[in-house]
């Protein structure tokens, strides 16, 4: 078991190399910023039916999951590899493994990071299915304010394809450094010495300037998610915890509340600062799962849901690489209202965040599957497989069927 490194001791500069760090730090969001909570809302909780229990029932702790160059991974190995906090893996509706191999509770909320994308690109397609979002719009006629800036000048589409191309500042654009820019606007104790940018997302925002005509390319950037967070917040007069509370949360069955890390202002960090159970994220998985059906209630109008995996508007990139994949990988990704498309047989896809934060929906495999991890991030600890691993699992428990 991996030790935790006291609150005093979280410093920026081993954020990404020391699993200790990163596992307080997924666990500790309301002792180190502002927080406002994701209402559960009134109703009891939804059982998830089918709770494992040990021994594994599946034998799936002794699956080969993942042949690689150093052997063949199972359960245990992944566990190692992804340095998992959490693990709970869903077949037609049921829990058959859940697993918290560094000490967490399933009651606990775990930091879900860029994850966080695709549950606010789900709140936006219901409200543009509902007619209160216009995707052609541009993002100025809800925030006027924001005209001129390279998000404000692009459409709504654009904003939930990772589709402007952008400077921040007058600064040439590079991902890893405007990813530690961002969380020294939300988190004052992370800014360097000598730090005189944007205090708050909302000033952040106002600096970035277009490079590049919008909807032409894909680039990861965190500014589209907190330009579209602010256009909903302005259609809707809720704060961005109070609209998912109302959209999804509180409707979910969820068995905890959910919460938002905060800036200065008050404003929630919606592109990543999100942090909830394992077992609360299964639920949305399930959901979609289920074509947005929690029982017999309809949450996510039917078409919203079966189009994530297919909805890839015209004009925007078919093919696009992670992040955090080597330059020379394929792209063979989608990418659609900020989820992450597969283009496998089972019309999979993954919301997905940094240290190994993962939701794959695979309606084909009938299979949901949420993985909290605190990986570290460095060019000499490559990245555990955890979707080929998730993949193989679907297939067995399928044939097991």
């Amino acid at each position: 078991m991996t030790g935790t490194a006291p609150l005093s001791d979280l410093a920026w500069t081993r954020g990404y190399t020391d699993p200790a760090w990163i596992r307080r730090f997924t666990s500790a969001g309301r002792e180190l910023s502002p927080t406002r909570r994701v209402w559960r809302g009134r109703e009891p909780a939804r059982p998830l039916p089918g709770a494992a229990s040990d021994p594994d029932p599946l034998d799936l702790d002794a699956l080969d999951l993942v042949t690689t160059g150093t052997g063949t991974l199972r359960l245990p190995d992944l566990f190692a590899a992804a340095q998992t906090d959490a693990l709970v893996v869903l077949h037609r509706g049921s829990v058959v493994y859940e697993r918290y191999p560094h000490g967490a509770q399933p009651h606990t909320p775990h930091f879900n990071a860029s994850a966080a994308k695709s549950y606010l690109g789900l709140v936006a397609a219901v409200l543009a299915h509902q007619g209160l979002l216009d995707r052609s719009a541009r993002t100025s006629r809800y925030v006027p304010e924001l005209a001129g800036t390279a998000f404000g000048d692009a459409r709504i589409q654009d904003l939930l394809h990772m589709g402007t191309l952008m400077s921040y500042a007058g600064r040439p654009f590079d991902k890893a450094m405007e990813a530690r820019r961002y969380h020294a606007v939300i988190a004052p104790q992370l800014r360097p010495d000598g730090y005189d940018g944007p205090a708050t997302i909302r000033r952040h925002l106002l600096t970035a300037r277009a490079t590049g005509t919008p909807g032409t390319e894909f680039r990861y950037e965190n500014g589209n998610v907190e330009a579209l967070a602010e256009v909903l917040r302005r259609i809707t007069g809720l704060s961005t915890s109070a609209l998912l509370s109302e959209v999804l949360w509180s409707r979910l069955g969820a068995e905890e509340d959910a919460y938002y890390v905060l800036d200065a202002e008050g404003v929630e960090a919606a592109c990543g600062g999100f942090s909830a159970t394992a077992r609360d994220v299964a639920r949305i998985g399930e959901l979609l799962r289920c074509g947005g059906a929690v029982g017999d209630r309809q949450v996510v109008p039917e078409e919203v849901a079966a189009t994530i995996a297919t909805g890839v508007p015209d004009g925007f990139p078919r093919r696009v690489r992670f992040p955090a994949a080597p330059p020379d990988s394929p792209a063979d990704l989608s990418y659609h209202d900020l989820w992450w498309i597969l283009n496998d047989a089972y019309g999979s896809y993954l919301a997905s965040g940094i240290h190994g934060q993962r939701l794959l929906v695979s309606p084909g495999l009938d299979l949901v599957v949420v993985h909290f991890g605190s990986q570290v991030m460095s060019p000499s600890v490559p990245p555990a497989p955890l979707v080929q691993a998730f993949r193989r699992i679907g297939a067995h428990l399928r044939s097991a069927s």
